[in-house]
């Protein structure tokens, strides 16, 4: 009998994990619909995408227009990193800011869904926009296929890099609206961490030694150099995700600080 039990010990704790993943789930996705929703009834979503097709559309044409135009998306990747320090504020501002505001911050706190569910649903939703977005820039790619023989490897690699990019923005963005329930200041915080996060590469180029290495290490863009060049580098990649989960993870740290108020 003593055997039989330890044996079914594993299976009944299976059970339980089989059910919190899946309750996980429902909850995140509920959660990430409902942002979803938010985002494609409001003007703010269609503003920001149309800004940024845009201004990279310009940098396409502008970048094979020249004498020698390259087969490549660099024209217009590299600086769309500029344009993600600047539109990300205004797509994450809202999500956390005006949920305090508005006071049912508090209501999804004390409902059966838990912090970590409610910063993942919110961020996969606008991380989602973002997607929808980059899709929309295949053209650019369609045009250097049709016209050109562009190699696909950097192709892919700066499209992974700049999604990478993207998703590290918003969850510096994401941190920032839990902060305050004012939009505009969230925003505000969003882009001086973000400035702050994208100068040191800048920094790093005046300094030497120890230092430069240091603030190499934190740039948010020095990191995207080798995506754009089409170099797959797996510390880039690894420097990314970190910045997402510790960010997300301060967000989800700030929000159950809250209970304690």
């Amino acid at each position: 009998m003593k055997n039989l039990s330890s044996l079914l010990v594993p299976k009944q704790s299976f059970s339980e994990f089989a059910v919190f993943i899946i309750s996980m789930w429902r909850n995140t996705a509920a959660i990430f619909w409902k942002e979803t929703k938010t985002y494609f009834t409001s003007p703010m979503a269609y503003i920001i995408a149309g800004v940024f097709l845009a201004i990279t559309g310009y940098l396409f044409i502008q970048s094979i227009s020249t004498t020698f135009p390259e087969a490549s998306i660099r024209g217009w990747l590299e600086p769309s990193t500029t344009v993600f320090v600047l539109l990300s504020p205004a797509l994450t501002m809202r999500l956390l800011a005006e949920e305090q505001k508005l006071g049912t911050l508090e209501l999804l706190m004390t409902s059966p869904i838990r912090d970590y569910e409610i910063v993942l649903g919110k961020f996969f939703a606008v991380l989602a926009i973002l997607l929808a977005t980059l899709s929309l820039t295949v053209f650019y790619t369609l045009m250097l296929v049709l016209f050109g023989d562009p190699d696909m490897g950097p192709l892919l690699c700066g499209y992974l890099g700049i999604i990478l990019f993207g998703a590290s923005t918003l969850a510096v963005g994401m941190l920032a609206s839990s902060l305050t329930s004012n939009q505009v200041v969230a925003a505000v915080v969003s882009f001086g961490v973000l400035l702050l996060m994208v100068l040191t590469n800048q920094a790093a180029d005046i300094t030497s030694g120890l230092a430069a290495q240091i603030l190499e290490g934190f740039s948010l863009s020095g990191h995207f150099e080798d995506f754009s060049r089409g170099i797959l580098d797996t510390n880039n990649i690894v420097y990314y995700l970190s910045v997402i989960i510790t960010f997300l993870f301060l967000t989800i740290r700030n929000i159950e600080s809250r209970r304690w108020r």
